[in-house]
């Protein structure tokens, strides 16, 4: 026997991340090539990288319990309390770039930022 269960999560806003045109477009396909219309980019952030922190990023189905569901842009971002606590005011976008390329968090709670670009400190 299945059983449903009720996933608790918390609907938040723009003022927490904004996806920008670049990755709402990008984000949009990649779900879709997933089978994922309905899904959500994760954002963490994690221990980890050459300042301290750095984001991790997952496609995932939804949110889980206690988790920040925003929608921007026409796409679904998750967050988790904790990082929700670094990532207040960022905005995402894309890049193509050959060197630089990919999903690129422009955070104004880092207070350090590497060379790479992928880790922070705040």
């Amino acid at each position: 026997m299945l059983t449903m269960t009720t996933v608790k999560y918390k609907v938040g806003n723009e003022k927490l991340i904004k996806v920008l045109n670049g990755a709402s477009g990008h984000l949009s396909s990649l779900l879709k090539k997933q089978g994922r219309e309905n899904g959500a980019l994760r954002i963490a952030v994690v221990g980890g990288g050459c300042s301290g922190l750095q984001y991790k990023m997952d496609l995932v189905d939804g949110p889980r319990d206690r988790d920040m569901l925003v929608l921007s842009n026409g796409v679904n971002v998750v967050i988790d309390p904790k990082s929700a606590l670094f990532v207040a005011g960022s905005e995402l976008d894309f890049s193509d770039d050959l060197q630089q390329g990919g999903f690129k968090v422009t955070n104004p709670n880092a207070e350090v930022t590497c060379s790479c670009g992928e880790s922070f400190a705040a």
